[in-house]
């Protein structure tokens, strides 16, 4: 095959390419490949192209052990280092003898299995505290306050809240299990909002009641039905007024809005915004990026203290990413916080 066509046919590969001869010159790299490399490779050697032991090591055990070989090679680019895996497969043909080198980009897979390693990893230290607690009290119990009435009472309502805390932990896990993995089917079946809002915020009315807290309820009538599942919103609006008295308690007050909108942007149809506003201490701008982050807590030690698992707010991202909707957060120290969804009105 002559150079011209092999060059045309490296071209219309997607993957970085690149053809080295058993001189170690680079014969024809393809677009992408330059792109990586700096500029125009041919002509030059490999090695003081590359210059990364791993990728050099992969391409001389092809060209001098005629073998496959891999290799992870990263490329800095300008916003973000990308991982590639490095294949150098022995190439022998009329009119090319060498190994072709190929650039397959794996930073997605990399991320993911951070992102898992980082989920376990999160998960086993949040299981971790209750049970030592637990296994500690128990021990307790069973020894120096055996017979102590007053520390076994103390003690096991401690357990008690532990045991709660990982009951939520765990159900709060499975959540978001079920909503990750329905994220991709958008539901459609017409779902009455202003009642599913109300029997949120019913159910969460002796709670809020108990902590001294007023909410209040103005609710928008003239769009009542939005394509959904009422339960996952349920779910939705109950986190969100959770999250609103237990961090946001301290104003003494909650309220929740909603409003038609006949025109958004990012939306072909109507939509519906509801807002759940707390005057409680607020969020320092810096930390509203990451709070749909699983685990992810401004205050550690009152978080766990109020019994929460840091998974609230990622549930909710993930439920509005189902719904095809919007999730905003606007706060500041000192001025309370408001969560507002959008929702579409029509699929």
């Amino acid at each position: 095959m002559e150079t011209v066509e092999l060059d045309a046919l490296l071209a219309a590969v997607p993957l970085p390419l690149i053809l080295v001869d058993r001189r170690d010159r680079v014969v024809l790299a393809n677009g992408p490949a330059r792109e990586i490399l700096g500029g125009p490779p041919e002509g030059r050697s490999y090695v003081a192209i590359i210059r990364q032991p791993a990728t050099l090591d992969c391409i001389e055990a092809a060209l001098r052990h005629g073998r496959r070989a891999t290799a992870r090679f990263i490329w800095a680019g300008l916003s973000a280092e990308t991982a590639y895996r490095v294949v150098a497969a022995p190439v022998a043909a009329p009119s090319f003898d060498g190994v072709m080198v190929s650039f397959e980009d794996i930073s997605h897979i990399e991320e993911a299995e951070a992102m898992r390693r980082d989920f376990v990893a999160n998960v086993s230290h949040e299981l971790r505290s209750p049970l030592t607690a637990l296994t500690g009290f128990i021990e307790t119990l069973r020894g120096a306050a055996r017979d102590d009435p007053a520390a076994r009472e103390r003690f096991l309502v401690i357990m008690e809240h532990e045991a709660h805390r990982m009951n939520r932990m765990v159900s709060d896990l499975l959540s978001l299990s079920q909503v990750e993995v329905n994220e991709r089917v958008r539901p459609r079946a017409p779902v009455d909002l202003p009642a599913v809002i109300r029997s949120s915020a019913a159910a969460l009315r002796p709670m809020l009641q108990a902590d001294g807290i007023d909410l209040n309820l103005d609710l928008d009538e003239d769009s009542r039905t939005v394509p959904g599942d009422a339960d996952q919103l349920t779910q939705l609006f109950h986190n969100l007024i959770e999250n609103a008295a237990k961090y946001g308690g301290a104003g003494k007050r909650v309220a929740i809005r909603s409003r038609f909108l006949p025109q958004h942007p990012g939306f072909r149809c109507g939509a519906v915004r509801v807002e759940v506003q707390d005057w409680g201490e607020g969020i320092d701008p810096v930390h509203i990026p990451r709070l749909t982050e699983r685990f992810y807590r401004v205050d550690n030690h009152r978080s766990r203290e109020m019994g929460g698992t840091g998974l609230g707010l990622a549930i909710v991202k993930h439920i509005v990413n189902r719904h095809r909707g919007r999730f905003q957060i606007d706060s500041a120290v000192g001025q309370g916080s408001t969560f507002a969804v959008i929702l579409p009105i029509e699929v």
